[in-house]
């Protein structure tokens, strides 16, 4: 029995500064997936899909993501799950703001056909110093797909960061989902980071990008052999691809092109990394880095400490 999972990528622009009007739009296309490809069983947007902005772009309605910001589950989170209930689809609507107190979260969700979330994932690392007004969360995401295999899940710069999609892997993950939003000239560099997290983890990549003013498109799957599937432009694009989870264990098992058995080979292994140290990244050479702040008039930033 064969390990496949239809899934698609949904890169679009979003409704400026109405969440509700946003998830029309979303429904409306997640339907036309269900009802034009029943093969389909899992729909995916791209970072803040919903809220449609983050805060470094807010010069017009500077407090507007901050009104967009509830609680999970809520009134939004409600119309969605319902959305995956009537199409019977895992539906993963890109990310939401979350309040949880005085905290914002940039938290994205993960909904079950039945309509039930089944768990959530709060970006490890916000755009620094950019995004400075959200909280970083703590907690790594997998979350199983029953008959098919294990999917994990993180945010648009966590990408950046190889020990997020190491560590997922390490979790088990055979799927790697990335909702993001990158408008920036850096989608070029981050369409790279995407095909070596594939090769690196021996697991599929998918990552959906949003268009227009919050995104650059470019949205793109990736093999566990590194062999980019898909790539979308800068236009609206759904990607369809039947994912076939056993590529994963063949790959792993046999190596990347049949050649390199990496992860066989980190787990068996004697090594010991200095650079990590009690869970944290040990004083070394980054300790000579300026503080993390905006550069302004050509000016250096403080040193740390």
């Amino acid at each position: 029995m064969t390990r496949l999972f239809g899934i698609a990528g949904v890169q679009m622009s979003v409704v400026p500064w109405d969440a509700h009007a946003t998830i029309d739009k979303i429904a409306d296309i997640t339907m036309n997936i269900h009802l034009n490809f029943p093969w389909v069983q899992m729909v995916m947007f791209h970072e803040l899909a919903v809220p449609g902005l983050v805060q470094f772009v807010t010069t017009e309605k500077p407090d507007t993501w901050k009104q967009n910001a509830e609680q999970i589950p809520g009134p939004q989170t409600e119309r969605l799950c319902e959305l995956a209930r009537q199409t019977r689809q895992w539906l993963i609507p890109g990310s939401l703001y979350e309040r949880v107190g005085d905290k914002i979260y940039n938290t994205a969700i993960v909904i079950s056909p039945q309509g039930e979330i089944v768990t959530k994932y709060r970006k490890m690392f916000p755009w620094l110093p950019y995004e400075k007004a959200t909280t970083p969360g703590d907690q790594f995401c997998v979350f199983d797909v029953p008959d098919v295999g294990r999917f994990g899940l993180m945010i648009c710069y966590d990408v950046w960061f190889p020990e997020v999609s190491r560590t997922l892997a390490w979790m088990g993950a055979e799927v790697i989902l990335q909702p993001t939003m990158t408008p920036t000239s850096d989608r070029t560099l981050e369409l790279v980071m995407c095909q070596a997290n594939a090769i690196f983890n021996q697991a599929y990549f998918v990552s959906v990008n949003g268009i227009g003013v919050w995104g650059g498109g470019r949205s793109l799957i990736v093999d566990p052999d590194g062999r980019v599937l898909q790539e979308a432009s800068t236009n609206q694009t759904i990607l369809t691809e039947m994912l076939d989870l056993d590529n994963v264990t063949r790959t792993r098992e046999y190596g990347t092109l049949g050649l390199s058995q990496s992860l066989k080979q980190l787990r068996d292994a004697d090594h010991n990394f200095p650079v990590y140290k009690d869970g944290r990244l040990a004083d070394g050479g980054f300790e000579q880095l300026g503080l993390l702040a905006l550069h302004r008039n050509g000016g250096l930033p403080k040193k740390k400490g």
